[in-house]
């Protein structure tokens, strides 16, 4: 706070007192962002604890059934969402990834500027698409594709989720890891080239490596990505509370909180077990992106 207070005897220029308002404003932004986080997981706990407590918690996250509107045998068993959501993200991962680190290493050092001013419009272009949008998409294209190319009754399924999702989180990893790139100082890829390095070995072997932090963080925001989208799954994945198969209809936890929350009795059991699940799901992003920072950290310390 110290460094906030003005000096000179309360006296400042018109510049100084500028820059100790906005000081002050980005202080209060900070607090803000702060506070916003605090409530909504003050509000999760609250909502979601309930549940847990008249289920189990051991039944509530171990249980492979879920049946909220049974009226003669409900169940809450959420295992199946959560091991669909750790598959469905980790596939789009390993689609997504590579992909656009690929397609960032081409717009970044290979492109012709023009090509690649050609190209960085139609990357934005997919990040500004509605996620409902991918969704119609995927079912009017993709689906059908599926059931025709593996002689399934449904295309809706795990598969066709891990791709929508792969297609999502593309742009925003293209353009963290295109930036970082382009942040890594010439001398380095001279210092490369002149020691007798091919360009394509100094991008990989030198290049990436030093941008790996700015590479993770696109990673991060992928998974991010990932995660929480629910509009998009939920129009492709075909939303039914299976244990997780490639080709099978599964639901995610967004999906389950999405298509559920609009018809669930306030204050019933399947309500609070909804808020369980957004609670669930927030502890498990919260994990994922601690898990992260530490492993860059210590990436960066090494």
């Amino acid at each position: 706070m110290k460094a906030l207070i003005p000096g000179r005897g309360g006296k400042l220029t018109p510049k100084e007192a500028m820059e100790w308002i906005m000081k002050v404003l980005f202080l209060i932004c900070g607090f803000i962002a702060i506070a916003f986080v605090l409530l909504i997981t003050i509000y999760l706990v609250i909502s979601g604890l309930p549940a847990i407590r008249e289920v189990g918690l051991v039944d509530f996250l171990f249980g492979t059934r879920w049946a909220s509107t049974d009226q003669t045998d409900p169940a809450y068993g959420i295992l199946p969402f959560i091991l669909t959501s750790i598959y469905g993200t980790a596939g789009a991962i390993l689609i997504g990834v590579p992909l656009g680190f690929l397609m960032a290493v081409f717009l970044a050092k290979v492109a012709p500027p023009k090509v690649a001013a050609a190209i960085r419009p139609a990357v934005d272009l997919l990040a500004g698409i509605p996620s409902v949008v991918y969704g119609l998409v995927g079912m009017m294209v993709l689906l059908p594709a599926i059931r025709e190319t593996f002689h399934l009754a449904a295309g809706d399924s795990l598969l066709a989720a891990i791709i929508v999702l792969a297609v999502m989180i593309l742009p925003s990893i293209i353009s963290v890891s295109e930036t970082a790139l382009r942040a890594v100082p010439k001398e380095y890829e001279e210092a490369s080239l002149a020691l007798g390095a091919t360009e394509l070995e100094t991008y990989f072997r030198v290049t990436a490596p030093a941008a790996k932090s700015g590479i993770a963080a696109a990673v991060v925001l992928g998974v991010g990505r990932a995660i929480g989208e629910a509009m998009a799954i939920l129009m492709v994945a075909g939303n039914v509370a299976n244990m997780p198969s490639l080709f099978s209809s599964v639901k995610f936890l967004t999906t389950a909180i999405a298509s559920e929350m609009s018809y669930a009795a306030v204050g019933s059991l399947q309500r609070n077990a909804l808020y369980s699940i957004g609670l669930v799901l927030f502890l498990f992003i919260m994990c994922i992106n601690i898990f992260l920072n530490v492993f860059l950290k210590r990436n960066k310390e090494g």
